[in-house]
């Protein structure tokens, strides 16, 4: 936006620094009114019939506007939560489970989802309540940070759960 000394109009519609309108004025005549406010001129509009001017702090409009910013980027990372997944196997050993548990529930209490696949390899194809009893044990200790969204099911040879972060009440 052009302020002071870079707006190139010879006229403009002024508005005050309280949001009245000033009218029509000279380039010049709204530049001594705003120094004289001891705030910026900022041309606001530049249409072809009035371009529009307004009297204000600039820093302080454009920090205002940043901060505004940064707060809609915030509410809009929060609301793009990812899906994290995890892969087990049905014979997966005891430290690996808790560590897959331990980093699940770290990504659950951030609010985000979280995926847990099983791939069935050769024989193991033959006995997948295994491979659901696997995922049931992971469910039900992480049952205080996640809820189970959709419950464990064979597609192929992947079985698939999601798990969703506990809703606070």
């Amino acid at each position: 936006m052009p302020i002071n000394n870079e707006i190139r109009v010879s006229q403009m519609m002024v508005i005050g620094p309280n949001g009245e309108k000033m009218g029509v004025k000279a380039l010049q005549d709204a530049l001594t009114l705003a120094n004289y406010a001891g705030l910026d001129l900022v041309l606001m509009s530049e249409n072809d019939n009035m371009p529009v001017g307004k009297i204000m702090d600039y820093n302080k409009y454009r920090y205002e506007k940043q901060k505004k910013l940064k707060e809609s980027q915030k509410k809009q990372r929060e609301s793009n939560k990812d899906i994290k997944e995890y892969q087990l196997s049905p014979n997966i050993d005891i430290h690996d489970f808790n560590t897959r548990k331990k980093n699940a529930s770290e990504y659950l209490v951030k609010g985000h989802k979280i995926k847990v696949s099983i791939r069935f390899k050769g024989r193991q194809l033959d006995r997948p309540e295994l491979g659901e009893e696997v995922m049931t044990r992971f469910a039900n200790e992480l049952v205080d940070v996640a809820d189970i969204e959709s419950k464990p099911k064979l597609e192929g040879r992947i079985m698939i759960m999601m798990l969703a972060p506990k809703k606070e009440k």
